[in-house]
């Protein structure tokens, strides 16, 4: 929506807004302490919120409690990073057994070799991997990688898209951007990607892309224009890229293995070391090669916390006790069957609402739909996109308030029925 348009829905909002604050007033307080020594109140910009973010004081399976004994059920999962849930015993017991024997330690250690063995057991494409702290440095890593093995220096990306705060292809993220050469393409859009292949074919490196776009909206990729890169990457000796950063959990081997498309390189991060710190990028021993120097590779990767001992035993744990195939496809399929409901209700009302997404996650979006690019988000309501977050909060489901819901392996049968007839009740509500 125009910013010359006034949303029907304003003054609910911010009727919406006075009730979110005077039920809140320590969380208020808290946010003018945190405002004074950062800007915006926070660090971590996707986590503002008008009037103020409410502050959590404790967590544990599905749910959080704030400071001021609001308690609510996480449907948001820590932007998909929480998909173990808020304090996973696997994880817990692993990390403190862990710390009993030091940390910090500026060496290598063997719980590194055991998560690098399940990572690339587990990734089809992956034959070899490095770790880093985040899906930002994991992407930042790749894309030099592809640079250098290919000898080129553009990138194709595709616009809305999220691949860090350093790479980010929608309003606003041009000042922090990394100075990559760039081109730009439309999501499921082959045409357009080939129209960038036919303008500076000779110099592009690599195509980045998500299996499907996540923080843009949760569009998955249509039929065919995966397999429709990987054609077009071959042809023209470009490197395929595949950002799993949220996409490695819709199956055991990531979205390569449930789509069967075969990328050069993948990134990883979010979940994979239950909830700490954690990033990682991998390909064939061939283009992994650059950064071993016993075969002649001239490339170095620093990095204090890469292998840290927290996040390496976090990951160990992740994948060997907790995440098996039928667990992530389980996952899968509850989100499957979920967003599925949600859809039925919002089609049955006659607000412009629509849920876009791919097994465990989703978006409500305030457009009536069909969504296949972030273009046809354009003429979205932010207005009702906040209303129906504030409204979903009121009845103890939290989502992110741009409506993007990740769910944990916390979120059973009866909590995914909650989360539909919050959905009904708000609906009904706003009509």
């Amino acid at each position: 929506m125009t910013a010359s348009v006034v949303s029907p829905f304003a003054d609910r909002l911010d009727a919406a807004r006075t009730r979110y604050a005077a039920a809140r007033p320590n969380s208020a307080a808290l946010f003018e302490r945190a405002a004074a020594v950062m800007p915006g109140g926070s660090t971590r910009s996707v986590l503002d919120l008008r009037p103020f973010p409410f502050r959590v004081v404790s967590a544990t399976g599905a749910t959080m409690i704030d400071v001021d004994g609001h308690e609510y059920v996480d449907y948001l999962g820590d932007f998909s990073a929480g998909l173990l849930g808020h304090d996973p015993g696997p994880v817990a017991a692993a990390v403190t057994a862990r710390l009993a024997s030091g940390w910090s330690l500026g060496a290598t250690h063997t719980d590194e070799v055991r998560l690098a063995e399940l990572v690339c057991d587990r990734f089809p494409a992956i034959e070899q991997v490095r770790f880093t702290n985040s899906g930002t440095e994991a992407n930042l890593m790749a894309l030099q990688l592809a640079r250098h093995a290919t000898g080129r220096q553009r990138i194709v990306v595709f616009d809305g898209a999220y691949h860090g705060g350093l790479l980010y292809f929608g309003h606003g993220g041009e000042a922090l951007r990394a100075p990559f050469e760039f081109d730009h393409a439309t999501y499921n859009d082959l045409d357009s990607v080939a129209r960038c292949f036919v303008d500076h074919g000779h110099d592009i490196a690599a195509v980045l892309v998500e299996p499907m776009m996540g923080a843009a909206g949760c569009l998955p990729a249509v039929d065919g224009f995966l397999p429709g890169l990987r054609a077009l990457c071959d042809a023209h000796g470009a490197l395929l890229v595949f950002d799993e950063v949220m996409t490695s959990r819709m199956a055991r081997g990531g979205a390569q293995e449930r789509l069967g498309v075969s990328p050069d390189l993948t990134t990883l991060g979010k979940y994979l070391a239950g909830g700490m710190t954690f990033g990682a990028f991998g390909g064939s021993d061939h283009l992994m090669a650059a950064f071993d120097p016993a075969r002649g590779g001239t490339l170095t990767h620093g990095g204090t916390f890469n292998n840290n001992v927290v996040s390496m035993a976090g990951g160990v744990a992740t994948l060997s006790e907790v995440l098996t195939g039928e667990v992530v496809d389980d996952l899968f399929e509850r989100g499957e069957r979920l967003r599925a409901e949600v859809a039925g209700v919002l089609s049955a009302s006659s607000l412009p609402l629509c849920v876009t997404g791919w097994g465990s996650m989703m978006a409500i979006h305030s457009v009536p739909g069909p969504v296949r690019t972030p273009g046809d988000l354009a003429r979205a309501d932010p207005v009702l996109t906040e209303l129906v977050f504030h409204e979903l909060l009121h009845r103890g489901c939290y989502v992110a308030p741009r409506g993007f819901v990740a769910l944990s392996l916390a979120i059973d049968t009866d909590l995914a029925a909650r989360f539909v007839d919050a959905v009904a009740a708000v609906v009904v509500a706003l009509q």
